[in-house]
């Protein structure tokens, strides 16, 4: 008898691991959505709100809170905890170690290294880092631009000096929302500082790339 035809098991697509990722570029420091949408990613001081007195707490709770009903937009606080990195400190004790010429100081700097190295390993120390997001969203306007807009076979390709445009519009905006968030949390007392194009890179990077920390980073020189 005629053997049946098998039915061919479908393959899954190979889909880019880029596709789940939400940013389509970072520029100027601000990270760009594949909507269109903007992140602008502070870096947060800490303060040791245990060590405070009780009026010191409540002025900070206080403040705080004032800061978040100031806000007509949504933030996003984000901690980061990785283990400390210790290798920068070993390598400038390790060029000390070589450049040593008296015996001594070599025995107790390589006692030291050697102490440092099994210390962190044994204590497992964590740094932490504290993030504010701040979001900018443009709105469409439909009445300019028709209902054709919203759909996606009515959506045309912007030129590049339309999408420069656009982006410097939107960062103008998202701007006004970094100082008013800046601002508020000065009064609390915490500082913020805006990470550059190369940080949030790094910092995206790591994010996505949990396993790989002891690598070096690739950096696209074009953004």
């Amino acid at each position: 008898m005629p053997s049946s035809p098998t039915k061919e098991t479908p393959r899954a697509s190979a889909r880019s691991t880029q596709e789940f990722v939400p940013i389509s570029e970072v520029r100027d420091g601000v990270a760009v959505l594949k909507d269109g949408s903007l992140r602008a990613i502070l870096l947060a001081s800490s303060l040791n709100f245990a060590l405070k007195s009780e009026d010191e707490q409540t002025a900070f709770i206080v403040q705080f809170q004032n800061f978040l009903n100031s806000l007509d937009f949504s933030v996003q606080i984000f901690v980061q905890s990785r283990m400390l990195d210790i290798r920068p400190y070993v390598a400038t004790l390790e060029a000390a170690y070589k450049e040593q010429l008296d015996d001594l100081m070599r025995i107790q700097i390589r006692e030291y290294i050697e102490f440092v190295k099994s210390f962190t390993e044994a204590a497992n120390i964590m740094t932490k880092n504290f993030f504010v997001v701040v979001p900018f969203s443009p709105s469409i306007n439909v009445a300019k631009k028709g209902p054709m807009a919203l759909l996606p076979f009515g959506k045309k390709k912007a030129t590049t000096a339309e999408s420069n445009r656009t982006f410097e519009e939107n960062a103008s905006q998202l701007e006004q929302r970094i100082s008013i968030v800046q601002q508020g949390l000065t009064r609390t007392g915490v500082r913020t500082v805006q990470l550059g194009t190369e940080e949030v890179i790094e910092l995206l990077y790591k994010l996505f790339n949990p396993g790989e920390e002891g690598k070096p980073i690739p950096l696209n020189s074009e953004q």
